[in-house]
């Protein structure tokens, strides 16, 4: 089954905690797929991507690059994998309907809003009962991520 992270944003928000996540997923030798709520994010994040470091970008794309088996970072707000991802990243609340399909998921929700984490605790009963290995994420003070929780696969 998948391994699934849930990563509780309190102290940083997603516009700096995913430019470090997907680092860490490109440097391991993945490819990510990020999942997004609309198009307008699509376009937020795809800026995102390019601007967050003057000293650095992701190499990503979208829709509307094309491309998407060259991408090793794919932005997009439908349900796919086009560049043949290993990681899916889930941002804005949004589910996927092909968890299973990835070895890893991230799972990004805001802590500051008690409807994200209302959510995000459903989906984690959901994925949870699908029989996925769970690990609750917390930021640090300095930002880092601790391990909180964690539910071993069925």
């Amino acid at each position: 089954m998948t391994r699934v992270g849930f990563y509780h944003l309190q102290r940083l928000p997603l516009e700096k905690a995913l430019p470090q996540l997907l680092e860490k997923a490109l440097g391991a030798g993945y490819r990510a797929v990020v999942m997004a709520g609309s198009a307008e994010r699509v376009a937020f994040l795809d800026n995102l991507l390019w601007t967050y470091d003057p000293a650095s970008w992701l190499p990503h794309g979208t829709a509307r690059e094309g491309d998407a088996e060259l991408q090793p970072v794919w932005i997009t707000d439908l349900d796919e994998n086009p560049n043949g991802a290993d990681v899916l990243v889930l941002t804005d609340g949004v589910v996927s309907g092909h968890v299973a399909d990835f070895a890893r998921c991230l799972d990004l929700f805001d802590g500051n809003d008690p409807e994200a984490v209302q959510a995000a605790r459903e989906r984690w009963q959901r994925l949870r009962q699908a029989g996925h290995e769970l690990t609750y994420y917390q930021q640090t003070e300095r930002g880092g991520w601790m391990e909180k929780a964690k539910v071993a696969a069925d």
